[in-house]
């Protein structure tokens, strides 16, 4: 499976943005995906996923601003960011997994495949 990540750029605080990940290879619609997120100087964390079944889990610091979505037929996972602030500049990396259990779904060590991140700069 490879993924490729898109949508990342410069924003000011306030401001949105659509990360695409799109995947190839593989059977998509299994797959639970997910987007973390590293920050400069600081290791990668969870940001949200969505299983197969469509059931969401976000990270506290996002929750009520960043909405994830998924279009199997298109092979695709989404990131729809509002709100954006300055802590939330990183690299943002989309991952699939084939067989994450959901006390673990919010572990990256869960997760089989990555993509190769996309940058997001939130300044003024």
């Amino acid at each position: 499976v490879q993924l490729q990540a898109s949508g990342g750029g410069l924003v000011q605080p306030g401001g949105s943005l659509r990360l695409s990940c799109a995947a190839s290879g593989g059977t998509f619609r299994s797959y639970t995906m997910a987007w973390f997120r590293q920050a400069p100087g600081k290791e990668r964390e969870f940001v949200t996923r969505i299983r197969r079944d469509g059931s969401i889990a976000y990270a506290d610091s996002v929750k009520g601003r960043f909405t994830i979505s998924r279009d199997n037929p298109k092979n695709t996972v989404y990131l729809q960011m509002n709100g954006l602030q300055p802590e939330d500049t990183a690299v943002y990396y989309c991952a699939a997994g084939a067989r994450v259990i959901l006390s673990a779904s919010r572990s990256q060590d869960a997760y089989d495949y990555w993509g190769q991140g996309t940058l997001v700069t939130v300044s003024s």
